[in-house]
């Protein structure tokens, strides 16, 4: 099965000031979404938020968070930048 991922509006301004280097591997990771689904264990420190969210670290300093309703093909990518600043 393959998912449709969006982006949402807050992610978008997010993804605009992430370094170069970052905007691919979210790019990956977006790949992956599409093909693979919600759950990336392959990804760096993944993990769920509770219900229908989860994480993984793009790398040190970065991460995207995403949902996805339960029986769902749509998953979204409500947030990519900082850690420090991340809504878990």
């Amino acid at each position: 099965m393959k998912y449709k991922v969006e982006i949402s509006k807050k992610a978008v301004k997010g993804l605009r000031k992430l370094p170069k280097e970052v905007k691919q591997l979210l790019f990956l990771l977006i790949t992956d979404l599409q093909i693979k689904g919600p759950i990336q264990k392959s990804w760096h420190n993944f993990s769920p938020l509770g219900r229908e969210k989860y994480h993984c670290h793009l790398n040190y300093r970065y991460v995207a968070c995403w949902s996805c309703e339960k029986n769902e093909i749509l998953i979204e990518v409500y947030y990519v930048g900082s850690r420090e600043k991340a809504p878990y």
